[in-house]
């Protein structure tokens, strides 16, 4: 349970009435839910380092956990955000999945004659493996948004600036809550990026081929840096002459359009100039220039005297076009492309760099809730920011984290103590959950606020309620979900029904819930709480490594060996009957099996060894990726050699970790 609530932020939300008419027009059930939470506060947990990458002087975080959760931690910590970008969800109803490589067996690499040879990708084996899905019901997602957005909200500066990346699902709800938010005056743009030219997958509409990114400023006080782009071939050959040195000129319109400024005589020209007498000399008297018909940088009319479009502006002297809100310039990532991660939903580097480098500068806080791939955090190095890298998901942890290390940045990993880590796969957890629960079945009668029912001999029909692990707005059992409970659930049951269970994960207090319970006398139905740890707990099932360690110095200096001897994963060898299962009765071609060898080593991703602690948090002071063509990255280092099963550190090592290809991870004593 939370160590405390920590307030969203201290003065009352703005603008209430904008949403209050919002929740109207939209029948929207959420709002004094929302409202309680918020006055509730967000939840601080314990927060624990699972490892330190260099010496991180500058405080980099990896976060695994939930955005609320981790803005309270940082604003338990004074810490203040100078930028936040985040893709959230985006509603759509869309499954996300993993494409899962079975690497190659070390065991035959050796006898591969061409180690440098790049195969296809279809000639590598592989399954898909559900990360999350995209499926909310409208107003539950836009309860969540709304906290969300409040606690980020809460942690950034007073000059910060936000951008929030949707699409046409949600962009247009959630473009009402960024007002109601940050307020109307403080939005700045909508930007539209199109991420590619075309689809030709639509006969019933035009093609979508572009998603929105809203840019708000908390205050009216905000950086930004004007960003430029080169000037196109057609731009130029029509709006530019070329002089005969080669360089580029055109002439600007130097007349004040307003109709401001007091009329002045220019040498000889009487009229409203757009600049001081004093600049406009400057002009006059700068460099003669190979323009003809000029003077210094001014350009003159047949009678000698300048003309309205007199000054002379030189292309290479200008930085290039100022970028506007259509960004049609940036490819999103192919799956072949240099910079991708074998990451669903990855955005390309390019549009982050642009976004960092219009609204922050060296040296500020970059921070993304919805981390995904880390490019947010991988730009934010690169560019000497700093930079926070949030998500729920420790597949996205576990990428940003190498993606990080290979390109030397220094950071700390850490973990929110929220009951999550419980589970390293929810989708699969939410699967299995119906069989591990006694009794309970599908029930068609009941609301899909049911996961279904058991039987009573004594109490009939007994509806349970599960929290939905892919749902992070249902995993802290506390009033506000008791309540919704008992005035929205209970009534909608048979009159028959006596009694319901109701799962958690996390609860703000038993007893608190429980005497909320027994004050409220609306109904006579006995809700029973069960703390679904308990069954969780028989889901988590660790991987088995056999392996051997041994000095093998050559020289002056020692050097360790561990092999791989065996390595057993039952829960990948259980995705990888699934997929046989599946493709032999769904395929209408002949179909060969995945298969994996008896030592198992095909189903590794990751190995690091700690040679600096025994416990506590983690030291990858030598580590090896392979990567899902078998090529082994060593200590962030691409390289073109196989794996052979080893693993090598310079000093004496005291710990393993082995990362099988879904992403679970164990750790052994050596």
């Amino acid at each position: 349970m939370p160590i405390k609530y920590v307030p969203f932020i201290p003065e009352p939300i703005e603008g209430q009435a904008v949403l209050g008419n919002f929740n109207r027009i939209l029948r929207y059930q959420g709002a004094d839910e929302v409202s309680m939470t918020i006055q509730r506060g967000m939840p601080l947990y314990e927060v624990e380092k699972q490892e330190t990458v260099g010496d991180n002087k500058d405080g980099n975080m990896v976060i695994r956990g939930e955005c609320v959760s981790a803005c309270a931690y940082l604003k338990e910590q004074g810490v203040k955000i100078d930028l936040v970008y985040i893709d959230p969800p985006f509603a759509s109803g869309a499954d996300y999945a993993k494409q899962v490589y079975i690497r190659r067996n070390p065991k035959v690499a050796e006898v591969i004659a061409q180690a440098e040879q790049e195969l296809d990708i279809e000639d590598l084996k592989s399954f898909e493996e559900k990360m999350y899905g995209d499926i909310w019901d409208k107003e539950k997602y836009l309860s969540w948004m709304y906290e969300n957005l409040m606690a980020i909200k809460s942690v950034m500066s007073e000059t910060a600036c936000i951008y929030v990346h949707l699409d046409y699902h949600v962009g247009h709800y959630v473009k009402i809550l960024l007002d109601e938010i940050f307020g109307e005056d403080n939005f700045r743009n909508e930007i539209t990026w199109v991420r590619t030219a075309s689809h030709n997958d639509s006969t019933q509409n035009y093609s979508r081929v572009k998603d929105s990114i809203f840019f708000y400023s908390k205050s009216e006080n905000y950086q930004f840096n004007i960003q430029y782009k080169p000037y196109t071939e057609e731009y130029i050959a029509s709006e530019w002459t070329k002089a005969p040195s080669g360089r580029y000129y055109k002439f600007e319109n130097m007349l004040d359009p307003q109709n401001k400024m007091a009329a002045y005589d220019f040498h000889g020209t009487v009229a409203r100039w757009r600049t001081s007498p004093d600049k406009f000399e400057e002009l006059w008297n700068a460099p003669q220039t190979e323009v003809p018909n000029s003077h210094g940088r001014i350009r003159l009319g047949k009678d000698g005297k300048p003309i309205k479009r007199c000054r002379i502006v030189f292309m290479d002297e200008l930085p290039g076009v100022p970028i506007n809100d259509n960004w049609d310039d940036i490819a999103y990532v192919a799956g072949r492309a240099a910079e991708s991660v074998n990451y669903s939903t990855q955005k390309p580097e390019s549009l982050l760099e642009r976004i960092l480098k219009s609204s922050s500068n060296p040296g500020m806080v970059v921070a993304d809730f919805f981390g995904g791939s880390g490019v947010t955090a991988a730009v934010a190095n690169k560019l000497g920011r700093r930079f926070i890298h949030c998500d729920i998901g420790l597949n996205s942890i576990q990428t940003a984290r190498d993606r990080l290390k290979a390109d030397g940045a220094e950071f700390d990993v850490l973990e929110i103590k929220d009951g999550v880590q419980l589970f390293r796969n929810p989708v699969q957890t939410m699967d299995k959950i119906k069989s591990l629960i006694p009794g309970l079945r599908n029930e068609d009668s009941l609301d899909s606020f049911w996961e279904g029912a058991i039987t009573d001999s004594h109490l009939g029909t007994v509806p349970v309620y599960v929290p939905n692990l892919m749902d992070s707005s249902t995993k802290l059992l506390d009033t506000v979900l008791i309540n919704r409970i008992i005035h929205q659930a209970i009534p909608d049951l048979d009159a028959s029904i006596k009694k319901v269970i109701v799962y958690y994960i996390d609860i703000t207090s038993e007893e608190e819930i429980c005497k909320f319970i027994a004050a409220d006398d609306s109904t006579t139905v006995q809700i029973e709480l069960r703390d679904l740890k308990s069954v969780l707990d028989d889901v988590v099932i660790g991987d088995e490594a056999e392996f051997h360690t041994e000095e093998v110095s050559e020289g002056m200096f020692p050097e360790f060996r561990v092999t791989i001897d065996r390595f057993i994963s039952d829960r990948v060898l259980g995705k990888i009957m699934e997929y046989n299962n599946k493709c032999l009765l769904n395929t209408k071609k002949a179909f060969t099996p995945l298969q994996i060898s008896e030592e198992g080593l095909e189903v590794i991703e990751f190995l690091s060894l700690d040679c600096t602690a025994a416990d506590g948090e983690w030291h990858s002071d030598s580590e090896i990726k392979i990567d899902k063509k078998g090529f082994v990255i060593r200590n962030g280092q691409k390289t073109k050699n196989f794996w052979d099963g080893t693993i090598h550190s310079d000093k004496k090592p005291l710990r393993l970790k082995i990362r099988n290809i879904c992403g679970d991870e164990t750790i052994c004593e050596v």
